[in-house]
């Protein structure tokens, strides 16, 4: 990608910028000893590692466009299923497969599709719904206008097949490339400049996503922050004035901006600025951590571009709907599972005929409010009376008290815990309403009187049988994960959501992982 194509947001004209520039160039202003000498050459060897970031780049954009004029092929297959053309010659066919297999990587060029960009951040579904859109006005209008009906009618059939097949396979290609990242290939180095805490927080996400396929090689921070940058161990190799220069020297792809505390006004412009020579990322951390890209919108003015940030709904026709499913699914579900659950209450109460099939605990639901979660008993029956005993072997972190090998489990209690058979009472309390199919962790009281206060918010909606703590992990998530995933649903939640981590949900269960 050259140097225009560089992607910077720009939240006021000044609003964000930098100090100390001359001709367009950033000046080095910090002296070696301010420096973390071991960060810049541990920045340097990591630089200096066969990275073949641009090249992988180059090959995907490459697969998208085959991608496409697969696309093209097939729409001129849907189109011969129209009676108008089947009497037509070889000749014709030949004609429009080969107009086909160019014009719509041409479309989908035009629709921005084969930016670096957009292979990085996703949109898929948006680049082939413009792509259509640009083919409907090219030849469907006109065609139109001219009285040309089996024209229209072709387009009509060609463009959304095209479509379909461009979406399904850019979704192909954007999994071998997430794959890629997780296995630590072919990743975007970056260098992170803001205010030191900023800085610290945008790397620990950074970190927890392998995902964004990001590599942090170093930092810059204002100069008077360079000792609180060096306290949060925080791999320094500059200050503000030094971006562009270690950038340039580090080879790096993208420079990073945490925010814009710690920066004076005109940084952000005056760095993109210094850029524009080098084949570099300029982007922009809005502190936005946990929200989707479906909520975030960006509003522009004349002198002024701000980001919108959409509220979570919890109330609606969506939650209507969910409350629907809910009940649907649940009424099925029970006709179909309920010899597993009556061969479970038998073995339950075969290898322990003094303790009752189904456990029943108070735990705390939407609002704060209590309610009786209903779990087929896995433990021995004095399990409660022997947790005290226990506490110093708690593996969790936080109020939520974990033991992989817990001795209170029994033998029964082991086996559905591992496959969460034990879990499905709770379809019951989906039937009463007091619980969801899908929903963050019902909690103790003791492990809500210990919520820190954004931890609050998992109590804003119903509590679930399964939720993104389950299908990313179960048991074997620590404490502040499992918050996170949960709150990240709370913020998030759609109907779309839900069905996914259902089907997510299937997968996990079945290979028994992260269970005990």
């Amino acid at each position: 990608m050259s140097a225009p194509d560089t992607a910077v947001t720009v939240f006021g004209p000044d609003s964000i910028g930098a100090e100390d520039f001359n001709d367009g160039a950033l000046i080095n202003a910090t002296s070696a000893a301010q420096i973390d000498e071991l960060a810049v050459r541990r920045a340097r060897r990591a630089a200096e590692r066969t990275n073949d970031y641009r090249r992988r780049t180059g090959y995907y954009v490459r697969m998208l466009v085959a991608c496409d004029v697969v696309a093209g092929m097939s729409a001129v297959a849907a189109i011969g299923w129209l009676p108008w053309v089947n009497a037509a010659g070889i000749a014709y066919w030949l004609t429009l497969l080969g107009v086909a297999m160019i014009i719509w990587p041409v479309a989908n060029a035009a629709a921005s599709g084969y930016q670096r960009r957009r292979l990085e951040s996703g949109g898929s579904i948006r680049t082939a719904l413009t792509a259509m859109l640009i083919m409907v006005m090219l030849v469907c209008l006109p065609a139109a206008w001219l009285g040309s009906v089996p024209v229209v009618r072709a387009v009509l059939v060609a463009a959304p097949t095209a479509a379909v097949v461009s979406v399904a396979g850019r979704l192909a290609v954007r999994q071998l490339r997430r794959r890629e990242h997780r296995s630590g290939e072919s990743r975007r180095q970056l260098i992170l400049v803001g205010g030191a805490d900023s800085v610290a927080e945008l790397r620990r996400t950074i970190d927890r996503d392998h995902r964004a396929g990001m590599e942090v090689l170093g930092v810059c921070v204002p100069t008077d922050e360079l000792v609180r940058a060096r306290s949060l161990e925080l791999p320094v190799v500059g200050d503000l004035a030094d971006v562009a220069t270690i950038a340039r020297d580090l080879g790096c792809h993208a420079v990073a901006v945490a925010g814009t505390d710690g920066t004076p006004p005109g940084f952000l412009r005056r760095l993109a600025w210094s850029l524009e020579d080098q084949d570099v990322d300029v982007l922009v951390h809005s502190g936005l951590v946990g929200v989707t890209r479906s909520r975030v919108r960006l509003e522009s003015h004349p002198e002024l571009s701000l980001v919108q940030v959409e509220q979570p709904r919890f109330t609606g026709w969506q939650r209507r709907a969910k409350r629907m499913l809910d009940v649907i699914m649940t009424s099925g579900g029970l006709l179909i599972i309920w010899p597993i659950l009556a061969v479970t209450a038998l073995a339950v109460k075969l290898e322990d005929r003094r303790g009752p099939v189904i456990f029943k605990q108070s735990r705390i639901g939407i609002d704060g409010r209590p309610f009786t979660m209903y779990k087929f008993r896995s433990m021995v029956v004095d399990a409660e009376q022997r947790l005290a005993a226990l506490a110093t072997q708690n593996e969790g972190a936080g109020p939520l008290f974990k033991m992989e090998h817990d001795p209170r489990v029994t033998r029964v209690g082991a086996f559905i815990r591992k496959y969460s058979i034990d879990e499905l009472p709770q379809l019951f309390n989906v039937l009463n309403g007091t619980m969801s199919l899908v929903g963050p962790r019902p909690p103790l009281q003791s492990e809500v009187d210990e919520y820190a206060t954004d931890t609050h918010r998992r109590l804003k909606v119903v509590p679930g049988l399964t939720g993104l703590w389950q299908v990313s992990g179960r048991s074997s998530l620590t404490w502040d994960e499992s918050v996170r995933l949960d709150l990240s649903y709370v913020e998030n939640w759609s109907i779309g959501l839900d069905v996914n981590i259902i089907l997510r949900t299937a997968t996990a269960v079945f290979a028994g992982r992260g269970a005990y």
